[in-house]
């Protein structure tokens, strides 16, 4: 194999091998589509320069007028390239791609005619091709697409962030260089001095444009330690495989080793776009994980700002309203003096409000609590059936004034636990008085049974019931029946901090009802140790 040759195919494997790992890297992106054209038709422009010195004078016209041919695409996608890069997405104006299309089609057309080049002409060993009358305006074309982009990469690089320059100035280094020996050698030397000596080096003169145009694209990827090994690895696999063609001696040995390095080559594909995946995956995964992370922390930060506002504004309710509900009472039961009745049932009012506002308070308070991890139970020995009987007795009155059947039952009178009475009064309380706001008329129906090791507290009642839906929901924050949140009062809150209250207790709690209008039943079981 000549050393010609051996440069054309070096040259123009490692341009197509760059191009192809650029494409895998984002098929999707129109830039990277672009540089891979580009990669494609370098290909073939090289392939073309080695046939247009290495043929037969018959036919030495026609691999010349190939080499045009193929120039006038890399020179036109390179600046439709240097518009659109870095953008994924196709960003140039519509009417310039368009006009450049079809500059570019007509353009490749009339390299294939006798106008571009007229001829060729024997100066002993060298061909010299003669130019024709449209040479002028295929070097306009092909000149002037590669100084557009080349000055739009320069204005890009001036405008480019200091973490950016880098891509851009290897870049202009690579495309520089590449193509200030292309015109010298291609095509001043050529058209000029009919000088044809260096042609044969021009795939080598682009592998300085293909290396920094790759570098750009792939800047970040290429810090990727995986990829990049994955990377050379085939790379050096490839070339051994292509030294190993030039070693060949036989014609069927040559197709043999072509194969198989055709067959590397696809391969090796397939293995840098599996890593490619695997690598993109992991980096998506990494940045949603950051994501997550910087999300969570503002999450944290205003629910602590949350916190920190509820406690402080239920700290101030809470004192000025107990103020309010003990005038209250004052006037209510006399203490302040005699008052009329409407006074009394005002002050009573006054009284109930002020009793609502308090239990909303105490909720969002241990809501708060709990929500840092801040919720004390103090254990102490303590009759279930004494609290409940009280408690039951009160509601009494509340249920009489609603004409309610309020009734207490207990298989014993003394059924003693572990517990925290405060906690457990505000877990009962907070079920009973949905019994009594839930239920038109009726019954409410408190019972405690002991089970030996446990302990059963029953709320029966015959009130509103509830939906399927509510009861798959019902002890979250801030759950509410829609159909009756405008005509009872709520926060939604009592039933989640019971749940909490008896979980804290190593207990369970459940509610459940047989449909809407049809009552509802709850039970709370907890240890009696």
């Amino acid at each position: 194999m000549s050393i010609d040759l051996a440069i054309t195919l070096v040259a123009a494997f490692g341009i197509f091998f760059l191009g192809s790992i650029v494409y895998f890297h984002d098929r999707k992106s129109f830039s990277n589509v672009l540089f891979f054209l580009i990669s494609l038709s370098t290909v073939f422009w090289s392939l073309a320069n080695y046939f247009s010195l290495n043929f037969d004078p018959e036919r030495v016209l026609f691999w010349i007028r190939m080499v045009l041919f193929f120039a006038a695409p890399h020179a036109v996608l390179f600046s439709l390239f240097a518009h659109n890069f870095p953008n994924s997405k196709i960003l140039i104006d519509k009417k310039i791609l368009i006009s450049s299309l079809v500059l570019l089609v007509l353009t490749m057309a009339a390299t294939l005619s006798p106008f571009v080049f007229s001829n060729v002409e024997f100066d002993g060993n060298r061909v010299v091709p003669i130019p024709g009358p449209l040479m002028p305006l295929f070097a306009l074309v092909v000149l002037g697409s590669l100084i557009s982009g080349i000055f739009l990469i320069i204005k890009k690089y001036v405008k480019a962030k200091s973490s950016e320059k880098m891509q851009w100035r290897m870049m202009l280094i690579g495309v520089l260089t590449s193509y200030l020996f292309l015109i010298v050698t291609n095509f001043v030397l050529v058209i000029f001095f009919k000088n044809t000596s260096f042609v044969i080096f021009g795939p080598l003169y682009m592998l300085p444009t293909i290396i920094g145009m790759t570098y750009a694209i792939l800047r970040h990827r290429l810090l990727n330690v995986k990829t990049i090994a994955t990377e050379v690895l085939i790379f050096i696999i490839l070339s051994i495989s292509l030294f190993d063609i030039f070693t060949a001696k036989e014609a069927t040995e040559i197709i043999m080793k072509i194969a198989i390095f055709i067959t590397f080559f696809i391969f090796g594909l397939f293995l840098v776009r599996s890593v490619l995946r695997e690598v993109e995956q992991r980096e998506k995964l990494e940045l949603l994980t950051k994501e997550l992370e910087e999300k969570n922390e503002k999450l944290a930060l205003a629910d602590k700002i949350k916190s920190e506002f509820l406690g402080f504004a239920a700290h101030q309710v809470k004192s000025p309203m107990a103020v309010v509900k003990g005038y209250a009472t004052l006037i209510f039961d006399g203490t302040l003096g005699p008052v009329s009745e409407e006074i009394k049932n005002k002050a009573h009012k006054i009284k109930e409000t002020a009793d609502r506002l308090i239990a909303l308070v105490t909720n969002l308070l241990d809501m708060r609590k709990m929500e840092e991890g801040k919720l004390e139970i103090r254990f102490a020995p303590m009759d279930v059936s004494k609290l409940l009987r009280e408690m039951v007795e009160e509601y009494k009155i509340v249920g009489k004034e609603k004409g309610l059947d309020v009734q207490f039952e207990t298989n014993k009178e003394l059924i003693e636990i572990e517990g925290d009475e405060q906690k457990l009064r505000q877990v009962f309380q907070n079920l009973i008085d949905n019994s009594i706001k839930y239920t038109p008329k009726g019954y409410v129906k408190i019972s405690v049974k002991d089970e030996g090791q446990q302990i059963l507290v029953t709320l029966q009642d015959s009130g509103r019931g509830m939906s399927q839906e509510l009861q798959r929901k019902l002890f979250q924050q801030f759950v509410r029946d829609e159909k009756t949140k405008n005509q009872v009062d709520g926060t939604g809150l009592g039933l989640y901090l019971a749940k909490q209250i008896v979980l804290a207790h190593h207990g369970e709690i459940k509610g459940f009802s047989a449909g809407e209008n049809m009552g509802s039943t709850f039970t709370v079981r907890l240890g009696k140790k």
